[in-house]
């Protein structure tokens, strides 16, 4: 089943073209990466998935319903965080500095499902579980969390609205080697058993070679080169996909042969 369409998508910002004439497809259980480097429009695309932005034209549907940016009810937004959730690049920043981390999770709960308090907590320390944390970390407040320790927590919330897609802007971009390969992990256990889809938004290549099935690679808002992760990584067309992939800085580091 396809959980987003994208057809044609140009944003115009006065003079500037952020994004044109961007094509994509996601299938239920698929990782699609959207690759290129900062001003590339890859995180444009995501905010009009999300209906953060409105696209001058084209059209984004989202798990076969057509997504536009505007007012909606509160059922409506409900509706669409079940289909879609972001985690961003800095999760202190979206996260209630106020806010212990048990309640950040139960919030989002509370706003999608009827629950008893045990049921709450329950729920709660599952979700702080699934994603490596434990029911101590719950008491404590973001500042009395690590970077990787946050994102964990932005994700958790993410996934406890159980959405069918779930959009990862430079997710793991601020966090050092071993903890973005700890995230990435997590974020390959967490795929397997709900069919979740992921649109990974990265420049980093050697991330989108651990995390995505397919990759579409952007360049001053148009879509450049796109394909199978492991070929396009491999075997790159563009001259502009070649120098991204000469700039990882990984000793040793080289293209999965996944899929082949």
């Amino acid at each position: 089943m396809t959980v987003i369409q994208a057809e044609r998508l140009r944003k115009v910002y006065g003079e500037a073209v952020a994004v044109e004439e961007v094509s994509f497809t996601v299938e239920e259980g698929e990782s699609l990466a959207i690759v290129g480097e900062s001003g590339s429009g890859k995180t444009t695309v995501a905010r009009m998935l999300l209906g953060l932005e409105t696209p001058t034209s084209g059209t984004i549907t989202v798990c076969g319903r057509p997504r536009a940016a505007g007012r909606v009810s509160s059922k409506e937004r409900r509706r669409r965080a079940r289909e879609i959730q972001i985690v961003f690049q800095d999760p202190y920043s979206s996260l209630d500095k106020l806010q212990r981390i048990g309640d950040v999770i139960a919030t989002s709960l509370s706003l999608h499902f009827t629950l008893t308090p045990a049921e709450l907590r329950r729920r709660t320390l599952e979700l702080l579980e699934s994603v490596g944390l434990a029911e101590r970390h719950a008491a404590m407040l973001p500042k009395q969390l690590s970077g990787g320790q946050r994102q964990r927590v932005a994700i958790a919330r993410a996934i406890a609205v159980e959405p069918r897609v779930l959009v990862l802007d430079e997710a793991v971009a601020a966090l050092d080697v071993s903890i973005q390969a700890q995230i990435l992990n997590l974020l390959a256990d967490l795929r397997a058993p709900g069919g979740m889809s992921y649109v990974f938004i990265s420049h980093d290549l050697a991330v989108v070679n651990q995390i995505s099935d397919s990759a579409i690679v952007m360049h001053r808002g148009a879509v450049v080169e796109r394909g199978p992760t492991a070929d396009l990584l491999r075997e790159p067309q563009e001259d502009y996909t070649r120098a991204l992939l000469a700039a990882v800085p990984r000793p040793g580091w080289k293209p999965s042969r996944r899929g082949t």
